[in-house]
């Protein structure tokens, strides 16, 4: 793969076979030569778990304390006094059947979506356009509710949501380089307690088998393991 000029200046001095703390890599990926624009702090985490497996899918969500430094259009799927809650909560789309049609006349004008339980019946003909995305509202998630204002909120906030690949591995993202290294620290503790907890029951042997983090354009670094304990 041919690097960019960039990529190869920031990349020269550093060890990747080198294990890191979570503070360590932070600081050096903060200090590599920088993009043009708020790059996204990235983690890659390999798991020990079977997804083909029902009792071993992890899924969630975690409001991370800093947010993430991105500004999240919020879809709602509601109708009644539920479309009225998210759009007084900030949901920068509501509807039902209106908001389904422009979705499959191809509108991508989104990156969140809600739905109140009555309408998965609308959103559930949406499955093979949002489900590829990573769109598809469950309850799982936290995104099929009844609250709407409280999850509309908190993903204006910087709510995140996580969920196993068919690879076993899971990928989501903490902040931005323009955070200080004490946020996006914070921000990577709380996503990692809350994939901590959703270890499955019935799982044997390591729950997460290696973790790294990047940068949006940086090169990955591989923590040490003892950032599970």
């Amino acid at each position: 793969m041919k690097r960019s000029k960039r990529f190869s200046d920031g990349v020269k001095d550093l060890d990747l076979t080198k294990v890191y703390s979570i503070d360590e890599a932070v600081e050096v990926l903060k200090g590599v030569s920088p993009a043009k624009f708020d790059e996204t702090f990235e983690v890659a985490l390999n798991m020990g778990v079977d997804p083909r497996k029902a009792d071993q899918q992890v899924r969630g969500s975690n409001l991370l304390p800093h947010g993430t430094g991105k500004d999240v259009k919020v879809l709602v799927f509601a109708k009644g006094d539920k479309a009225k809650e998210a759009e007084e909560a900030g949901a920068d789309f509501v509807g039902g059947d209106d908001l389904a049609e422009k979705i499959k006349e191809g509108w991508t004008g989104f990156n969140q979506v809600i739905a109140t339980p009555d309408m998965m019946r609308v959103v559930g003909r949406l499955g093979k356009i949002l489900g590829p995305r990573g769109l598809m509202p469950a309850p799982k998630a936290g995104t099929v509710t009844t609250d709407v204002a409280k999850t509309v909120k908190e993903v204006k906030s910087g709510r995140v949501e996580f969920k196993v690949d068919k690879s076993a591995n899971i990928h989501s993202i903490f902040g931005k380089i323009s955070f200080t290294k004490e946020q996006l620290v914070e921000n990577f503790k709380s996503l990692l307690e809350a994939i901590m907890k959703n270890k499955p029951a019935t799982m044997k042997g390591a729950y997460i088998k290696s973790i790294s983090i990047s940068t949006s354009m940086g090169p990955g670094l591989k923590l040490e393991s003892s950032i599970l304990h």
